[in-house]
Order: structure tokens, then sequence, then C-alpha cells
């Protein structure tokens, strides 16, 4: 079940902070009253998706607004997936009519650890549920990869980043970073990075739609 306390002090939170949003990852973390650390994935089930869209409704309506649900980075699947990842995801958000927070070196992530062309992830995206995008490094293993957000982003990753902004326009994007801090000045020059494509890809596009 869900835990009223905590909800309550959330939203004790919320109401204080008044942030522009509130989101959460789309995984579980607890079992039998401990708390992991960790975002572990779910099965891409329909039985998964009642039972999540049940507490997303839930929460939406204790805290009086929509969340972001953010995809995670997953180090396995399930036998008995039902979907893709991607279709999953789709379908919780619409169902709950939530938000989501789309993680592009998620996606990256998970395609390098479960062998999928990740357009096929961002063509099944509705660009209207998008709020926010995030970029970050992660550690290459060569077998697989995991998602530690303490190294630069890397090539493949702005590449998809770019791809997303041309499918869902502008929408607000950050740079994660959580270890292994460079000085400051290489942290800039990764948001120029960012900045720039955005401003390449949006200047494209106000051009052809001028030519047009």
């Amino acid at each position: 079940p869900l835990d009223k306390n905590y909800l309550k002090r959330l939203k004790q939170l919320i109401d204080y902070a008044e942030p522009q949003w509130v989101s959460d990852h789309l995984c579980w973390t607890t079992h039998g009253g401990h708390n992991l650390h960790d975002l572990l994935p779910l099965p891409c089930t329909e039985e998964a998706i009642r039972h999540v869209v049940s507490r997303l409704d839930q929460v939406q309506d204790f805290l009086g607004q929509r969340i972001l649900l953010e995809n995670a980075s997953t180090y396995l699947t399930f036998e008995n997936s039902e979907m893709t990842e991607w279709e999953f995801y789709r379908e919780i958000v619409e169902r709950a009519d939530s938000l989501m927070l789309l993680d592009v070196n998620n996606i990256y992530v998970c395609s390098r650890n479960h062998g999928f062309d990740t357009d096929d992830f961002l063509k099944a995206m509705p660009a209207d549920r998008i709020w926010q995008m995030h970029v970050s490094g992660h550690s290459d293993h060569g077998d697989y990869v995991i998602d530690t957000h303490d190294h630069p982003v890397v090539q493949p990753v702005w590449d998809l980043f770019e791809k997303a902004l041309k499918q869902f326009g502008p929408v607000s994007s950050m740079i994660e970073r959580d270890d292994r801090f460079p000085p400051f000045d290489e942290l800039m020059s990764e948001l120029g990075e960012m900045r720039t494509i955005a401003d390449n890809v949006f200047n494209k596009q106000e051009i052809l739609e001028c030519s047009a």
C-alpha cells in the first residue's frame, strides 16, 4: 500500500516550495518496508500497467496535480513481458493522464543493455506529454552500460537528444551530474553543447518554415 505519511510530507514540501512540476521514476524501490535505494524494473505487462495507473491516480488526486513519470535505466528484462518498454511507458501515462520526463540517456543505456533501436522508442513517445528531458553521462563496460551520472555526455546521447528536440520541439532540458565533478568550466562547456544543439535545431526549423 502507498505510504500515506510520506505523501503527506511530500505535499507539505510541494506546498512550501511551489515547484513547477513534480516527478518520479517508473520503477519500484521498496519491499517489506525496506527501501532498496535503487530503481528496479517492472515487467511490461497489462497487470503491471493497471497496478501503476491505480497508484498514479491515487497520488495525483492526493497531490492535486499531474506528476511527471520518468523512464528509468534497466539492466534486465522479464520473460513474461507482453510489450515493449516504450509501449508500457506510454500506456501508463496516457491511462493515468500523467506527463513524461523523458530521460534520453536512459533510452540509450537501455538500448545498449537490451538491444533495441532508440528510434523505435522516440517514435512511440507522445510529444504533448513530454514536459522535460534529461541527458547525462554513464559508465560503459562494453557488454553493458550503467547510468551513473559521473561521466561527460557521450556523442550518441547528444545525437539522440538532437533527434528528440526535432521530434518534440522546445522542451525544458537539463544535464544530470552526480559524481566525479570536473572543473566548473567543463560543466559549463557541456551546457553550451546542449544550447548549441537546441539553437541549431530550432533555427533550422524556422528557416524551413519560412521557406515553405
